[in-house]
């Protein structure tokens, strides 16, 4: 488990740590819909309200890869696997809900927070199960999403495929499944994976991903001079997976992938546009939407 200073580190970036492994954070645009009345893509594309999203993992500090793009703390994961004890999914529920409502405290004193948004963002309605680390790795993770459920929250899972024998028993609200690569030299490149048989590991979960009854988005973090400039080599995967959306979305040159990466890798929002229609015109879904603040395009089947 997290010794004290993975913990005091992790604190110091804002996170709020719950039980042994798992942590909420604050999103940017849970802040902006409170204050400036802005929303989250997700809100223009899926109908959520970001003044009522939690944004949580249960496994902050565990995950297979080790994304070049990833603008967490990777150098300081602690491995593939949760080992050991483990927290029950209900203990993590209440633990999460229960850090949301200490974050959304904090904007009662902010001159500009709308008070009628405060209020109900004490009742969180939606759970963005990402945030750091791999969520599969937490050995539950079906039953987390169970519990969620139970308070009748919607639940989106971001998953980086490494755990298919998982996937297939998870039953999100909306499943997403993070293809970065369209070839095993790119997935080493690009995803840095710790353990061997990651590219067959993703490639089983296109299957499994393909059978889930969930909403389905693929979703693609684009890097120029690494993925961006070959969006027809994604359409066999694509036609594999069958997602009912795909998110072409930007790197964006933040946090520690600044260790990594340079600004100029960051794609523009006409690049990920121009990708988005190539990609389109190959796989035949159609771009329905797109998000200029995030630079995120939302593809949908036909």
């Amino acid at each position: 488990m997290m010794d004290e200073d993975i913990r005091r580190l992790l604190r110091s970036q804002g996170y709020h740590l719950v039980g042994s492994h798992s942590a909420v954070k604050g999103c940017h645009w849970l802040k902006e819909s409170l204050v400036r009345g802005r929303e989250c893509y997700k809100a223009r594309f899926y109908g959520i309200s970001s003044h009522r999203c939690l944004q949580m993992t249960p496994a902050v500090a565990w995950c297979q890869h080790r994304c070049i793009f990833c603008w967490r703390p990777i150098e300081h994961t602690l491995g593939c696997e949760i080992t050991g004890d483990v927290d029950e999914p209900a203990h993590i529920v209440e633990g999460a809900v229960e850090e949301q409502k200490r974050i959304v405290s904090g904007y009662w004193g902010h001159q500009w927070a709308d008070k009628g948004k405060l209020k109900e963002a004490f009742e969180p309605r939606h759970v963005a199960i990402s945030l750091a680390g791999e969520p599969t790795t937490y050995p539950y993770i079906a039953e987390l999403i169970e519990r969620f459920k139970d308070r009748g929250m919607t639940t989106f899972l971001v998953t980086n495929g490494q755990n298919p024998e998982r996937l297939a028993h998870v039953r999100p609200t909306q499943l997403y499944l993070s293809l970065i690569a369209y070839d095993r030299d790119l997935y080493k490149r690009i995803n840095a994976p710790q353990l061997p048989g990651g590219w067959e590991r993703l490639n089983e979960s296109l299957e499994v991903f393909r059978d889930n009854p969930s909403r389905k988005v693929i979703r693609i973090t684009l890097v120029r001079g690494y993925n961006l400039e070959r969006p027809e080599l994604f359409a066999p995967f694509i036609e594999r997976a069958e997602p009912d959306f795909i998110e072409p979305k930007g790197y964006v040159h933040v946090g520690y992938s600044r260790r990594r990466l340079n600004r100029g890798d960051m794609p523009s929002l006409e690049e990920v546009l121009e990708f988005s229609r190539r990609l389109a015109a190959a796989t035949g879904y159609s771009i329905r939407d797109h998000s200029p603040e995030s630079k995120v395009a939302l593809l949908e089947k036909k």
